[in-house]
């Protein structure tokens, strides 16, 4: 099983969707975790209502920093932020495997409540089918090089 570490500035939206949607439709074949470079220490509601209104369970989330999972054998790492792409990594995840998704922060929208619900909605789709794809890659098979690879290509980044 391959661990795979979702990360943003502040884990609480993107981050969290992504650890969601990947704990919820890879099965046994990966686990996924969710930090932050600088978490919020609160997952966002808006977040937890998206997964809710697709059918995933939300118990356990929480906003927490990178610095929890030194040591813990993370084999890819995923940026899904925008500033993420730039920020350097911590020592530990040299050995990780890196790719970025950016996406735009849900949590900045501003409007009514459908439209921030839209927002969310928007990202979670993309996430979703980002990790569609990813899941359709035989991973365990291939080398680090062509991982980082098609990761990347997934996210719009090659």
């Amino acid at each position: 099983m391959l661990n795979i570490l979702i990360l943003c500035t502040g884990n609480s939206c993107r981050s969290i969707l992504g650890e969601a949607l990947i704990n919820h439709l890879a099965g046994d074949r990966f686990r996924a975790f969710s930090a932050g470079s600088h978490p919020t220490g609160k997952v966002n509601p808006n977040a937890l209502a998206t997964l809710v209104r697709n059918g995933i369970l939300t118990d356990g989330f929480t906003s927490q920093s990178w610095d929890e999972f030194d040591g813990k054998g993370i084999d890819i790492a995923i940026t899904v932020c925008d500033q993420a792409a730039g920020e350097v990594c911590p020592v530990y995840l040299n050995s990780a495997i890196r790719a970025h998704w950016g996406l735009t922060d849900p949590a900045h929208v501003t409007g009514t409540d459908e439209e921030i619900a839209k927002a969310f909605q928007a990202t979670y789709d993309a996430l979703s089918a980002r990790i569609h794809k990813m899941l359709a890659l035989p991973l365990e098979d291939l080398n680090s090089a062509d991982i980082t690879k098609a990761l990347n290509e997934i996210g719009g980044h090659s």
